[in-house]
């Protein structure tokens, strides 16, 4: 059974600092874009940052450039999103997701695994 497990997900104060993890098991994604998307109450799943196979090629909507960094450690089968300089508006839930490509993808529908989520609230 493939599973995605978000971790390091909380509540923080803004201008603070998470960082997520993504621990893939069931089988390896060494292969395969990963990516970190985000939902916010009333609002749709949006692509945050995304990773090629091999960390070569990274993705960023525009709102987190500068401040989150997308990750992988392919020997431990874990992606990662440092996230600086939080703000209220980062406050939703955090999904990890991996595609079949090696290259990065840029829609929903193009991810196949997902995980669970995990929430982040920031305070002002």
């Amino acid at each position: 059974q493939v599973q995605l497990v978000e971790s390091g997900g909380g509540l923080v104060q803004a201008g603070g600092s998470l960082r997520l993890s993504c621990t893939a098991s069931g089988r390896t994604f060494n292969s395969n874009a990963m990516a970190w998307f985000r939902q916010a109450p009333g609002k749709e799943r949006e692509l945050v940052a995304a990773i090629s196979w091999n960390g070569g090629t990274t993705y960023y909507t525009d709102s987190v450039k500068g401040r989150f960094t997308i990750s992988r450690d392919n020997a431990k089968n874990t992606v990662y999103l440092q996230m600086n300089s939080l703000k209220r508006e980062d406050t939703a839930i955090y999904y990890c997701a991996a595609t079949y490509n090696a290259a990065i993808v840029t829609t929903v529908d193009g991810y196949i695994y997902w995980g669970q989520g995990t929430q982040v609230t920031v305070s002002s």
